[in-house]
């Protein structure tokens, strides 16, 4: 089977690649841990945060938005001496910050996934790339998504990481187009991965 190039790291990355990935994702709470992860993935490998993925979700309360946007000085001091996860105060402030923004946008458009996936009339945008070199690390949705996060409040999450975002959640599809993993779908049935 033929995949894109990046995720022959390792079988971590291969699994990712094969199972995550590129494929639309509707719930809130996958959402909303995947936005965290991306955002503490900046300046870093992802393949860093993979590693560290199951320390987030215990550290994280499994990314419950709600309780993430409770923390306190005693949480982010626990949080600032896990060695398991990436010990950045700003990072962690920014995401407590992001989960009451969160939440705003929720009671705002019913869901985050809502408020998302408006954003491409709720069907993936299929890229068509023959290698990694064509992929950007930019683009004007994401510039216009994170502009819009940084208004509603948002933190730490800039056009670079939303374009990561947008691709680890489905909402755009950079597969290389021989990949066995690439949107065959033509737009009629994306709601395929809660």
């Amino acid at each position: 089977m033929k995949r894109c190039d990046w995720c022959y790291v390792d079988n971590l990355y291969m699994q990712y690649h094969d199972e995550e990935w590129g494929k639309p994702v509707f719930n809130d709470r996958r959402l909303f841990e995947m936005l965290i992860l991306e955002m503490f993935q900046a300046g870093l490998s992802w393949h860093t945060i993979l590693k560290k993925r199951k320390n987030f979700q215990d550290a994280f309360d499994n990314f419950d938005y709600v309780r993430v946007s409770q923390y306190d000085e005693e949480k982010i001091n626990e949080l600032m001496n896990n060695q398991g996860i990436i010990r950045n105060r700003l990072k962690i402030l920014a995401a407590i910050n992001n989960a009451k923004q969160y939440m705003k946008i929720q009671e705002e458009y019913g869901s985050f996934a809502d408020y998302l996936w408006s954003y491409v009339n709720h069907h993936p945008i299929i890229n068509h790339y023959q290698s990694l070199k064509e992929i950007p690390a930019t683009s004007n949705l994401s510039d216009k998504i994170a502009k819009d996060l940084k208004n509603k409040g948002f933190k730490f999450l800039g056009s670079t990481i939303i374009y990561s975002y947008l691709q680890a959640v489905g909402v755009v599809d950079d597969h290389i187009d021989d990949c066995f993993c690439k949107n065959k779908d033509k737009g009629e049935n994306t709601r395929k991965y809660e």
